[in-house]
Order: C-alpha cells, then sequence, then structure tokens
C-alpha cells in the first residue's frame, strides 16, 4: 500500500518505529482477520469516506483502518496505542462497503476491532489500577464512563428513558430551560451542549402522545390487511414519541393493525458500537423473545440506525444455536416506515388550498447512513417526498454522504463532527430548500443543529419522514 493521493503514509508506517511483535490478538484473529484480509487496498473506499475526507490522512480511511486490524490482529501493533484511536474516530457510516468492489464486510471488521480494544481498555485499567498507574485511554470529547453509565443503566430500560424524556418536556415547558438558554447559562458550560439543547424539538404538551406499551392501534377499515409490531427504541421513545404516534397513525390509516410490543428494550446498536458486544447481543435476545410473542406479519421501525441493528441480528447471533435462526427470522420481517408506506399506499393526502401548498416549498432529503447503506433502502423516502402534493423535491448533492451524526459520534468528537456538517450544510443550502428530510432521529438533531449553527433558523427546518407525510395528510 503506497501513499495516497493527498501525501499521506500508510496506516502503521506514520514515522514509528514498528512496534515488536507480540502475540497476536486470538479474539480479533477470530472475528476479522479473514475478512479484513479480504481487503485488496485498492482505495475505491478514500472518496466515500466521509473521515478521510475531513481530516486527509491514511489511518482514517477504511483501507488504513483495515490495515491496522490485521496488524493488531497479527500481533504485531498494540491494541490500544496503534488501533484505538483510527477506529475511534470513525463515523461506522459504511459507505465503504457501497464502494468496494469486493464487498469488504467493513462494519463487521469494526465491530470486531471496538469489542478487541474495549476488552483491552478493561484490561488496562485493571492493571493499573493493581499497579496503582494510569490506564491508556482513547483521546474522546467526553467520558468514557459516563457513556458506559448510561448505555447499561439508562438506554436498556424504556422506563427510565421515559421519565428523562418527562423531565424534559417539565424543563421545557416550565419555562426553566428557555430561561437558561437565554441567560447564557448552558452556552456558560458547554457550547455544544447549548447547540444540540436549541436542536431538540419542542415536545408535545399532551401526554396521550405517548404510544403505551402492550396497546394496539386498530386499522381503519373492516379487516386489518397487516399486523404491524412498533419498535420503539430508546431516544425515540423519550424523546421524540411524536413521530411515533404519527407512524401508528399513518399504518392504520393505510389499513395496517399498529401493535406497540411490551418488553422490547434498546435496539443494541449504541453497545456495538462502544464495544460492548456482550451487551448488544444481550438486548438483542430480549428483542426477538418479546417480538415473537406479538406473532406480526412485520416489525416496523423509524430509525435508520435502529433497523440496521436489527437486520444484523442474525450476524450479532450467529455462533449461538438457540438464537441464530430466530435472529434471521425477526430480521427477515424487519422493515423501515418508508418501505410499508409505499407497498400499502398511496397515502391518503389532504387536499390544500395554494397557500398550503405554497408553504411545504422546496424540499430535500438526507439519506440516513445505515438506512441506506445497510438496509438498502434509497428510493421509497424520495418516492414518498415526491408525491406530496405542493412540495417540490430537490435532490442534495451528497445525500448520500454522512451527516457526522453517528449514534453519539457528534457528542464525542464534536469538532470532527462539526467539520462535517458544515460542509453538508453547505449541499443544503445550494438545494434552496425550506425543509430537510431525514429518516434517523440522530440525523434529524444533528442536521437541525446545523441549521442553528449556520443561521438559518427560521428559515428552515429539520424534519423526520414521518412528520411531513403526517403533515401532508392533515394528521396530527
Amino acid at each position: 500500500m503506497g501513499k495516497d493521493e493527498r501525501g499521506g503514509e500508510p496506516a502503521g508506517k506514520q514515522g514509528r518505529e514498528p512496534a515488536p511483535v507480540q502475540e497476536p490478538a486470538r479474539s480479533l484473529f477470530d472475528k476479522a482477520f479473514r475478512e479484513a484480509d479480504s481487503c485488496i487496498q485498492c482505495g475505491y473506499c478514500l472518496p466515500a469516506c466521509p473521515t478521510y475526507a475531513s481530516m486527509g490522512k491514511e489511518s482514517a480511511s477504511p483501507r488504513g483502518r483495515i490495515h491496522l486490524v490485521k496488524l493488531a490482529a497479527e500481533g504485531r501493533i498494540d491494541p490500544l496505542r496503534d488501533l484505538a484511536e483510527p477506529i475511534d474516530l470513525c463515523l461506522g457510516c459504511r459507505a465503504c462497503e457501497t464502494a468496494c468492489p469486493v464487498g469488504v464486510p467493513y462494519g463487521h471488521i469494526l465491530e470486531a476491532a471496538k469489542e478487541e480494544i474495549a476488552h483491552a481498555q478493561e484490561k488496562s485499567a485493571a492493571q493499573k489500577a493493581f499497579a496503582g498507574g494510569a490506564a491508556v485511554r482513547v483521546r474522546r470529547g467526553g467520558s468514557a464512563a459516563l457513556t458506559r453509565f448510561a448505555l447499561r443503566c439508562l438506554f436498556p430500560h424504556p422506563r427510565r428513558m421515559r421519565l428523562l424524556g418527562g423531565a424534559l418536556r417539565l424543563l421545557q415547558r416550565s419555562g426553566m430551560l428557555p430561561a437558561l438558554r437565554a441567560g447564557g447559562l448552558i452556552r456558560a458550560v458547554s457550547p455544544k451542549l447549548a447547540l444540540f439543547e436549541r436542536a431538540l424539538p419542542r415536545l408535545p404538551a399532551r401526554r396521550r402522545d405517548r404510544l403505551p406499551y402492550g396497546g394496539v392501534a386498530p386499522a381503519l377499515g373492516a379487516t386489518p390487511r397487516a399486523r404491524v409490531a412498533l419498535f420503539t427504541g430508546c431516544i425515540m421513545d423519550a424523546v421524540l414519541y411524536r413521530i411515533h404516534e404519527l407512524t401508528a397513525l399513518l399504518l392504520t390509516r393505510l389499513g395496517l393493525e399498529v401493535v406497540v410490543v411490551a418488553e422490547q428494550t434498546c435496539c443494541g446498536a449504541l453497545h456495538a458500537h462502544q464495544g460492548l458486544a456482550g451487551d448488544a447481543r444481550a438486548l438483542a435476545r430480549r428483542n426477538i423473545a418479546a417480538f415473537e410473542r406479538a406473532q406480526a406479519d412485520w416489525v416496523v421501525h423509524n430509525a435508520g440506525g435502529c433497523g440496521a441493528a436489527l437486520a444484523e441480528y442474525g450476524h450479532w447471533l450467529k455462533d449461538d444455536a438457540e438464537w441464530e435462526g430466530r435472529a434471521e427470522r425477526f430480521a427477515a420481517k424487519s422493515r423501515d416506515i418508508s418501505q410499508l408506506l409505499v407497498w400499502y399506499g398511496p397515502l391518503p393526502y389532504a387536499a390544500r388550498s395554494a397557500g398550503a401548498e405554497r408553504a411545504i416549498g422546496v424540499v430535500t432529503y438526507q439519506d440516513s447512513c445505515h438506512l441506506r447503506n445497510v438496509q438498502k433502502v434509497t428510493d421509497e423516502p424520495r418516492r414518498l417526498l415526491r408525491a406530496i402534493p405542493g412540495a417540490v423535491y430537490a435532490e442534495m448533492t451528497g445525500s448520500d454522504r454522512c451527516c457526522g451524526s453517528g449514534g453519539i459520534y457528534n457528542l464525542l468528537h464534536y469538532e470532527e463532527s462539526m467539520a462535517i456538517l458544515d460542509e453538508k450544510m453547505g449541499h443544503v443550502a445550494r438545494t434552496g430548500a425550506v425543509t430537510v428530510v431525514s429518516g434517523n432521529p440522530g440525523c434529524m438533531l444533528q442536521l437541525q443543529a446545523g441549521i442553528e449553527r449556520s443561521g438559518l433558523a427560521g428559515r428552515m427546518r429539520s424534519v423526520h419522514l414521518v412528520e411531513l407525510l403526517a403533515e401532508a395528510c392533515g394528521i396530527g
């Protein structure tokens, strides 16, 4: 692997003496070496990678990261010292998979590397604690301990998440949060926190907007066309639950019965992204068991990141004799909301006056990376947007490139994320759109943060696909 076109040295050869050969990282070797070794180092992935575009170095490219994974698996470099930071700076958008001519499963390699790094960090912390030294840490913009606490003590517990959402709703409705914002206190504590606080939607005043666990929304019509189980997730259910209600309303108007499965939990995507593979697999088993009891024809989701995780349950549990088949059957039923709305459509758009039509105006669409690159859903959202009466659809340059959200990447790596977002907002502005649509909550909030950051608040809005479709149908 020679120098890339920007003059960057290949990963592992950046002015550093080669590390002494160590005992191979057996777990990483078993899980990822064969897949990593299938990479032919051709460089087709480089133009597709947002971190390579923004950082301009080989270790920030898929090719470079794969090379480092191979070296770590062979025991030639240290996972914490040499691999952790390049892997941690990856957005995990998986655009490289769509560009790869030989089908290297980069996402699976990335997850195996993160799991190995997490284990190495735990081992280092234990050793250093025993010896009274300092553990090796990955450079991050946030606390790893706080992240793990949230992932293990909050996200897997829907009722705790709902309590947090209720607290946010109370702060917004009481006027306390706007007062703190106006007084500059939030910005004084953290400018990035202030940005994302402004990007948060105002939560509904009505408690009934939150769908109850175990509840069933009956289909409109004599006989339901299908039974659909709604995956609620964690962040969506805590803060963006209005989108769930609108999802159910759209589906019932198409003759589908919607059930909100009790005992479901977080999809596990954020856990897998942080190397907590065991936690992710445990959450997958809980969800599979819960949704099996619903006996639904489809499992519908409205978050691209969650949907990608659900689709990968078969891979996550591939070595589990009891769960692998069940996971594959579950994944086969999992569908994005846009797919069901197209299949069972058309939607009952409301008659609109000329003034209302002008209010919709120009609309553009930002692909959710995991919806596009993992679930391969690209056409359905665009078909739905083009069908809205009074809307003018404008395709965005680079709509297939990541916005920089990356789950919680924008919190852990704020500066890197904002560099990607600023470029994205330039493309958004050139469409002339007044509404930018996405199919993932992280993307939606990131784009709204970009609107705030670009001074476009009041002239442009970021909404979920479901929200705009419900508006066009006169729902809610």
